[in-house]
């Protein structure tokens, strides 16, 4: 049972009252208060599919109380952290976030399939000040809650769940003052009864591709499964589950340039049946009415939709998802490989909120360094280190 004031009465969520309350405050456009601690967290009514529910507001889960499942852990933990302030900036009013992007939303001349890697080679920007295309991917599904899992949810996260999930945050996030639901695409579920209208839903979203104002033309953002590769005359076609029929083009020294800085993304993928390769991409519309990738970055996710960025993530989801214990899986947005972070933390565990970490095979010195003195900066949670390459996987006894 949960707790909230709701046009200043409380109710709990349990009441038969309840739900009649959440319709009039959805209405109204009422902000809930979540009584988990003080005098209130401020929250917000979504509809998600058919139901309506309550959601946190951006960047605001380290205000709740930390057995309420509106809680997330503190931001230093994860490569969220620095970006707070600079390439994110709340509106604590309005409830949204303002996103600062190191990559355009527009491109002059003819946008072909030229695209480019989202990051270097080997390294990602460490830059504060703005959100690269694998950072958004990762505050997308950060502010989605994807990141989230207990036990209790096993069998019951779906495309469905993802899909409403993160369209709902694109509409708490904003790009120079514009929503970022209005520049994102992102696939429905696919219903073969209901073909014709999705396709013409899908051709009315992608219409600002093909638009012949003057000046730069316009891009949108695609977020979808990745379901294969195939081969085209001179590139590949990016294949997207729930959209059968639509073929997204990637000319070849780009797919060349893909295989090289996500490899380790593609055999992580390609070794386990039932992981999901997510892709985020920047695409524009060729006068011959082809969609073409401008930029594209990828992340691999679990069976349950957690993302892993390695064999020693894989691992030990695979271990803490059987939990019926809170878990949040941290990200690196723009951190570097070179930096830890935390990967994983339980916040109901107890007497204090644990915190797991994965030394990576070839940590040098200033990464355990760096380690260290962050479990030292945070005297209220407890820490779990495994030195992969080096040791087993530490038991877990909690």
């Amino acid at each position: 049972m949960r707790r909230f004031l709701i046009n200043g009465e409380a109710s709990a969520d349990d009441t038969d009252d309840f739900h009649p309350r959440l319709t009039q405050a959805y209405r109204d456009k009422a902000r809930p208060l979540c009584l988990c601690k003080g005098v209130g967290v401020p929250m917000y009514v979504a509809k998600i599919g058919d139901q309506l529910v309550i959601k946190r507001m951006p960047l605001t889960g380290v205000d709740h109380d930390t057995t309420c499942p509106s809680y997330e852990p503190p931001y230093d933990l994860s490569g969220l952290g620095p970006l707070m302030g600079g390439a994110i900036k709340l509106d604590t009013a309005a409830g949204t976030a303002a996103l600062k992007l190191d990559f355009s939303l527009s491109k002059r001349g003819s946008s072909g399939g030229g695209a480019r890697d989202s990051e270097p080679a080997d390294s990602v920007k460490n830059d504060s000040k703005k959100l690269s295309l694998r950072g958004l991917l990762h505050f997308l599904w950060h502010e989605s809650g994807l990141t989230e899992w207990t036990a209790h949810w096993a069998g019951k996260r779906h495309w469905w769940q993802v899909y409403h999930h993160l369209q709902e945050a694109a509409r708490t996030m904003s790009v120079r003052q514009q929503s970022l639901a209005e520049r994102l695409f992102v696939p429905e579920p696919f219903r073969a009864e209901e073909k014709a209208a999705i396709e013409q839903r899908r051709t009315q979203a992608f219409s600002l591709l093909f638009q012949t104002s003057p000046g730069p033309k316009a891009l949108m953002l695609l977020l979808g499964e990745v379901k294969e590769f195939s081969s085209a005359r001179n590139g590949q076609l990016v294949v997207i589950k729930h959209m059968p029929g639509f073929r997204l083009y990637l000319e070849e020294t780009a797919w060349r340039r893909l295989q090289r800085r996500f490899d380790t993304e593609l055999t992580l993928w390609g070794s386990n049946e039932t992981s999901h390769l997510i892709a985020i991409a920047t695409m524009g519309g060729n006068p011959s009415g082809v969609v073409t990738v401008n930029e594209i970055a990828l992340m691999v996710v679990t069976e349950q939709w957690l993302p892993i960025e390695n064999t020693h993530e894989e691992r030990l989801l695979d271990r803490l998802t059987r939990m019926r214990e809170k878990m949040v899986k941290g990200l690196r947005f723009e951190l570097s490989r070179t930096q830890p972070f935390a990967n994983v933390i339980l916040p109901e565990h107890r007497p204090l909120t644990l915190a797991l970490y994965i030394v990576p095979q070839g940590a040098d010195e200033s990464f355990e360094t760096a380690l260290r003195e962050m479990i030292d900066a945070r005297q209220d949670m407890s820490a779990w280190v495994w030195r992969a390459g080096k040791e087993e996987m530490p038991p877990l006894t909690f």
